[in-house]
Formats: structure tokens, C-alpha cells, sequence
């Protein structure tokens, strides 16, 4: 793990929640390239669901801080199986497009290797938003033909714009 980025603890629970709703949502998130905010209102994520993420040894946020602040975050998962999970990676849109998303993304596969004993990292994007799949692909990530559900009606994930949204799946081989 580079120097700058370290697994989250709960008082990182505030920051997180900034830092992953201006990546995502809303009018600062569309500062960045690879917000939600044309697809979908409300929040991203909340404290109780990311206290639950922090609490869970099958699972980590790895941070990286940026003079003092945090600047980025991905959660990895333990999926069972040789499989982890990518996801919810977040860079503060003010520093999208320097590099740190491939970072934390590196970081984020060798850790799910280190700590899962993975061989596979997963991922779901929605479908809708193109130029983000393509930027995975771009980083070694291919879909595998498998779509998801999107959870339409349920406000923990936020509120959508269009009702045809979906989850495609990403997959790496380590």
C-alpha cells in the first residue's frame, strides 16, 4: 500500500461521506467526469452503511490522502471463491484525472490479493454510463455479459432520474 493511503477507520465516516456524494451527485460532482448526477438524485451512500463496510472483516475502504484531506477512496470485498469485489471508488472531482484512480485501484487489487487470497476482482458499473466502463476497460477490466438489477426503489442507493437502469459486470484476473 502506498504511503498516502491506509484502510479507513470510523472516524473517517464524516470525510468519506463529503468525499464519495461530491464524486457522485449533485452540482460539485459534475466539476468531475464520473459523476451519476444526470442519472440519479439523493445519496450515494450513508454512515450506517459505511460503519458496516469499516466493521466487516471481509471487507476495507482504503483512503488516500491529499494535504490533510482525503482525496480518494475504493471499497475492496471479500466475495469468497478467489473473488473480490471493486467498488465505490471516489476521487474528489477537483482531482479527478491525475492518476488517482489508477492508484487506488492498483492498491486496491494487491490488498484484495493480500488480504482475500483473491485471483478475480469484480465490479458493477451502470450500464448507462459509458465512457466510466470504458475507462475500466482501459484498466484491464472486461464485461463479463452479465447485467444486474439496479435497486430502483430503494432511496439508500439514491433516487433515479430514468427507470431503466442496470448494472453491468466488470471482471479482472489478478
Amino acid at each position: 500500500m502506498k504511503s498516502d493511503m491506509r484502510f479507513a477507520g470510523l472516524g473517517d465516516i464524516p470525510a468519506l461521506l463529503d468525499l464519495v456524494h461530491s464524486a457522485y451527485r449533485g452540482d460539485r460532482a459534475r466539476a468531475g467526469w464520473t459523476h451519476e448526477a444526470d442519472l440519479l438524485d439523493g445519496q450515494r451512500t450513508d454512515a450506517a452503511a459505511l460503519s458496516e463496510i469499516i466493521g466487516d472483516p471481509r471487507q476495507r475502504i482504503l483512503v488516500a490522502e491529499r494535504d490533510g484531506a482525503l482525496a480518494g477512496c475504493v471499497q475492496i470485498s471479500d466475495e469468497g471463491g478467489g473473488t473480490a469485489y471493486l467498488g465505490m471508488l471516489s476521487i474528489a472531482p477537483e482531482r479527478q484525472a491525475a492518476g488517482l484512480g489508477r492508484a487506488l485501484i492498483a492498491a486496491a487489487e494487491a490488498e484484495a490479493r493480500r488480504l482475500f487470497g483473491a485471483s478475480r476482482m469484480e465490479m458493477t458499473v451502470i450500464r448507462q454510463r459509458e465512457e466510466l466502463i470504458a475507462w475500466y476497460e482501459r484498466r484491464g477490466y472486461a464485461r463479463t455479459g452479465e447485467e444486474r438489477p439496479f435497486p430502483l426503489d430503494d432511496p439508500r442507493f439514491g433516487i433515479p432520474k430514468r427507470r431503466d437502469l442496470a448494472f453491468v459486470v466488470l471482471a479482472k484476473k489478478l
